[in-house]
């Protein structure tokens, strides 16, 4: 498979080496910018929604790496032939609201003819480079923390078929259209070793990146882990989205599963995600002061759900409760 060439750059500080969510470049002594882009095909009915949808999650790239979002360029592709301009209209319209929900501005962008509409952004955001977060740096003895619930492939996969109950519609949608930014806050304030946004490759995917980034394994607690109302049902009824399939087919090569847990929980923990929430991994210290400043920012959905351990850089063990198996 093509890979980006190594870079020898000093002021590059994040590439694609690392598997991080973006690029970062040094340009001061106090000052990076932090480079990303992400864009995908409609994952609900609604061009509004659609755009909102598809803004948080590339905005999300920034607040992982600790930094706050500046400048936005669109990224469209649209079948004109076969869809309304009014609707590309909405799409773009949820998208700009969001983006000025973050903070940050449209510039421009640009847009090509396409059979299948998708759409994203490219952002430019900033960050100090002493504040700037990776998905390296997780230690033994860190706590790792999920601010959303999981379940948002299984539930749109459902939502496209006509079948997804309204509660499941409903938290998915709010879920999705929640930016990151009052997370990637209380993870700065708190002192937060390492962070990645859960996304297309799921929970186990994303996690099992960073703990190899940082040379680390990790239990995580299937019990804790945050999930979406109806979602087990919904998967238990068939709604997988093939990318939770192979998410979870590559996630066994590194994962030691509980025997209690059955293959629908797995798929769970390895669902695709859009606009998911910051994985953190925080010192066991300073736990209690993370979960409260998630709490004063909002973040009511976040847990505790694992820890960090010595082991096979990039392993992942997972047990059926809710929380360590040897705990009182």
């Amino acid at each position: 498979m093509p890979s980006v060439p190594p870079g020898t750059d000093p002021a590059v500080l994040v590439d694609a080496s690392s598997r991080d969510d973006a690029a970062v470049v040094r340009i001061a002594a106090d000052r990076a910018l932090i480079l990303t882009t992400d864009f995908f095909t409609p994952i609900v009915d609604d061009p509004y929604t659609f755009g909102q949808i598809a803004a948080a999650n590339a905005l999300s790239d920034v607040y992982a790496m600790g930094g706050r979002p500046l400048w936005c360029l669109n990224v469209v592709g649209w079948p004109r032939d076969r869809l309304p301009l009014d609707a590309l209209g909405e799409v773009l319209r949820g998208g700009a609201d969001m983006v000025a929900r973050a903070g940050a501005r449209i510039l421009g962008g640009h847009s090509i003819d396409d059979p299948e509409p998708k759409y994203g952004l490219m952002v430019v955001g900033e960050v100090h480079p002493d504040r700037l977060t990776t998905n390296a740096g997780a230690q033994p003895g860190d706590r790792l923390v999920l601010t959303k619930p999981i379940g948002t492939g299984i539930v749109t996969t459902a939502i496209k078929k006509g079948v997804a109950p309204d509660d499941a519609v409903h938290a998915s949608i709010q879920s999705m259209t929640t930016l990151n930014d009052g997370a990637a806050a209380a993870a700065s304030a708190a002192g937060v070793r390492a962070a990645t946004d859960v996304t297309g490759f799921g929970l186990l995917g994303h996690l099992s990146s960073m703990l190899s980034a940082g040379g680390a394994a990790a239990e995580l607690w299937a019990g804790a882990v945050p999930r979406l109302p109806g979602a087990r049902r919904l998967a238990e009824q068939g709604h997988v989205p093939g990318g939770t399939r192979r998410n979870l087919a590559a996630a066994n090569e590194a994962t030691a599963w509980d025997p209690a847990l059955d293959e629908v929980e797995r798929l769970l923990l390895a669902d695709a995600q859009t606009s998911g929430g910051l994985l953190l991994a925080v010192p066991r210290a300073a736990l209690p002061r993370l979960l409260e400043l998630l709490a004063e920012h909002g973040t009511l959905a976040a847990a505790e759900i694992g820890t960090v351990v010595k082991g096979r850089p990039g392993s992942i063990s997972v047990h059926a409760g809710s929380g360590p198996p040897n705990a009182k």
